[in-house]
């Protein structure tokens, strides 16, 4: 069985890193700190980006046993598994055509309300800045896990290895590397509105390319299960991705083209 490589995890985790939930929650700290505390800007905002860090390898840790498991018990489970992650991405290329309209992957709103509310207490210590991390990274994964719930099921074919640990910290460094960006820009002089613009205007795209890698991925899963050896990435998910783009192309050249006619 062949296992994930290097660049596999780097490009998974740089497109699942630029996702506008975990953008959105920082630089919602970082106006708060902005106007409240900003001499607390950057260790407090470090602080929060490694707490995320560790809770997300954690989590990482503690599914990839249970993965394992239920592959081992029935390979149905690993299809519906499967299943699951290729509808989240068909859900998040919905949002690239119509954003916020339906079922959207976010955080849920009572989530989205306690955040505000810990948000304005973020400046007081480092123990509240550890806290919120911890807690954002737990109640976001319903918007950021998808990603790396594929990884950790890919990662769970060739078992629990320390090559597998090691990629797993490689992935959530590269995750939080955007934010550590982020932040040093905005504690080096950036207006933190100028990120929340960029972010606004290419938050449909980036849903775009999360979706694309979560269906191949989700195509990798089930192809993985029918070879036992592949070398690289597998010719039929390739095959499978490159009609994919195809009609992605298409249709955005539809969408620009209706869009354009509407003005």
């Amino acid at each position: 069985m062949a296992e994930l490589n290097l660049p596999i995890i780097v490009g998974a985790a740089l497109i699942d890193g630029i996702n506008p939930c975990a953008f959105g929650v920082l630089l919602f700290m970082l106006a708060y700190l902005a106007k409240t505390a900003r001499n607390k800007m950057l260790l407090n905002g470090l602080v929060y980006i490694f707490f995320v860090f560790l809770t997300y390898f954690v989590v990482g840790l503690l599914l990839l046993p249970v993965i394992r498991a239920l592959a081992g018990f029935s390979v149905a489970s690993y299809y519906v598994l499967a299943g699951i992650i290729g509808i989240a991405g068909l859900l998040e290329i919905k949002d690239y055509f119509w954003y916020g309209k339906g079922f959207s992957l976010s955080i849920f709103p009572s989530e989205a309300a306690r955040i505000k509310k810990y948000v304005k207490h973020v400046g007081k210590s480092t123990r509240t800045a550890a806290f919120l991390g911890v807690f954002v990274a737990l109640v976001e994964l319903p918007c950021t896990g998808a990603v790396y719930l594929a990884v950790l099921a890919l990662m769970s074919l060739s078992g629990i290895t320390m090559g597998n640990i090691s990629l797993l910290v490689i992935y959530n460094l590269i995750f939080v590397v955007p934010l550590v960006v982020i932040l040093y820009l905005v504690n080096s002089g950036v207006h933190w509105k100028k990120f929340e613009s960029w972010r606004n205007q290419h938050k449909g795209l980036m849903r775009l390319f999360i979706g694309i890698l979560l269906l191949v991925l989700a195509a990798w899963m089930v192809e993985f299960t029918f070879a036992e050896q592949s070398i690289g990435l597998p010719v039929y998910t390739l095959m499978f991705l490159v009609a994919l783009l195809g009609v992605l192309a298409v249709m955005i050249f539809v969408k620009h083209w209706y869009d354009g006619n509407q003005h």
